[in-house]
């Protein structure tokens, strides 16, 4: 008896933990003109999750377009400037008058097929990585093999190399003026050497790796994997994925902008 009294308990503890679970989930609806997308928040990124939550219950994206469509790669919208955006017309450029600190979850959060992820400017200009207050996009993607994988993984370790090699020439900046003033080609090229095996030293002490759930992924659902940790995922697709491609199918024109409006309307549903 007291064994059964027991498991009555696990399972009710069990339920309890569960409904807990879906109260603090969010759930919004992506209407679209091409059909619905019902995407889940994560909790984890709470200041894009709230951002977002915000923002649609103020209708801030209803009526916006979904501005830079391309095929095989991601559907994006949330520019306020494409609400009756004439034919023609630029976008991408528009958003509130903030940005959001990056929150990459990483790598428990990735560009797998249905990521839903911020956009934001690029490194040159945003250092920190920073997202847009309100536009985002939702991963296509391809299909990868495991030996696109490795190749991509050579190359992000390479490119994490020549990102530890900028920050240490940045931090001798005095040293290499000096020489470049002096003429001083042997002790320019000496440093330079030291620079190479220190960055390469670092880069191997913390290599990039793919996780064999990303490799899942990316080798069955698809995806994009180079944008992994340089771009904030705060969310994913859980219904309309096929709409996703329908999206991601339509027929472009100047800017990646689809040729026929596909407009959106955001509500927050749990």
């Amino acid at each position: 008896m007291k064994k059964i009294f027991y498991l009555i308990l696990i399972l009710f503890t069990t339920t309890i933990q569960n409904m807990d679970a879906q109260k603090d989930s969010t759930l919004v609806l992506i209407e679209t003109t091409l059909g619905n997308i019902k995407v889940h928040l994560y909790n984890e990124t709470p200041q894009h999750r709230n951002n977002f939550i915000k923002l649609a219950k103020e209708g801030y994206f209803n009526e916006t377009l979904f501005h830079r469509v391309i095929k095989d790669f991601m559907i994006q919208g949330g520019d306020p400037n494409s609400k009756n955006a004439p034919a023609g017309k630029s976008l991408g450029t528009g958003g509130p008058s903030y940005t959001i600190p990056a929150e990459f979850v990483y790598p428990k959060y990735f560009h797998k097929r249905g990521a839903l992820s911020a956009a934001r400017q690029a490194d040159s200009v945003n250092p920190e990585k920073r997202s847009s207050g309100s536009q985002f996009y939702i991963v296509w993607g391809n299909v990868m093999s495991d030996g696109q994988l490795n190749g991509l993984e050579t190359q992000l370790n390479q490119g994490l190399q020549k990102k530890i090699f900028d920050r240490m020439a940045a931090e001798h900046k005095n040293k290499i003026m000096s020489f470049r003033k002096n003429r001083d080609q042997e002790g320019l090229m000496k440093l330079q050497d030291e620079l190479i095996a220190k960055s390469g030293a670092e880069a191997k002490a913390y290599p990039f790796k793919f996780t064999e759930e990303q490799r899942t992924a990316y080798t069955t659902v698809g995806g994009t994997p180079f944008l992994d940790n340089d771009y904030t995922v705060f969310g994913e697709v859980v219904e309309g994925l096929d709409i996703v491609e329908k999206i991601q199918n339509v027929k472009t024109g100047s800017g990646d902008r689809p040729e026929e409006d596909v407009k959106m309307k955001i509500t927050v549903i749990q």
